[in-house]
């Protein structure tokens, strides 16, 4: 993934004259580059090129490590929501302690704020013992108890059974 092209701020601004917008959203016309950027360093502040493609181009005096520091947050608080689901495969034939290892990373996904799907799959003549993966899904909800709801109960597609757990929210 390619890194954003960053504005050109201060001296990088080599061409003139430019648009200047000053702090409180004003605009204070058109004006020499050199002029501006004395405004900018006498007010304490940075001047950066906002757009580039206008004719002529816009400048705004702002405080430019604030903005950046802004914009990251802005893009860690749209990142961190996300959910993502996470699947679990099992067999009815599954042995306890192997049922128990998935269960402790299906716990950790839940913590870390992840949708868990468990995926029962079927072969052969374990079709027709579809109750005992039902047990097997109840018992799986039961274990995990408080710490989740159910999301998507279990249902029947072909050869596989799936469920659909959510982490419970947090009071």
């Amino acid at each position: 993934m390619q890194a954003a092209k960053a504005n050109r701020v201060n001296e990088r601004i080599r061409i003139t004259p430019i648009r200047v917008i000053d702090q409180n959203n004003e605009q204070m016309g058109v004006l020499p580059t050199h002029e501006a950027l004395q405004i900018a360093r006498d007010a304490g502040l940075d001047l950066v090129e906002v757009s580039p493609t206008a004719n002529p181009p816009v400048c705004r005096i702002m405080d430019y490590g604030k903005h950046k520091y802004d914009q990251a947050k802005k893009n860690r608080k749209q990142t961190s929501s996300e959910q993502v689901l996470k699947e679990l495969r099992l067999r009815p034939k599954t042995d306890d302690h192997d049922r128990m290892i998935k269960m402790k990373r299906a716990k950790s996904f839940l913590e870390s704020g992840h949708k868990v799907q468990f995926t029962m799959l079927f072969r052969g003549r374990e079709r027709s013992h579809q109750n005992l993966a039902l047990d097997r899904f109840n018992q799986i909800v039961e274990d995990l108890g408080e710490l989740v709801k159910v999301e998507r109960a279990a249902r029947v597609d072909g050869r596989r059974m799936t469920m659909v757990l959510a982490p419970a929210k947090k009071v």
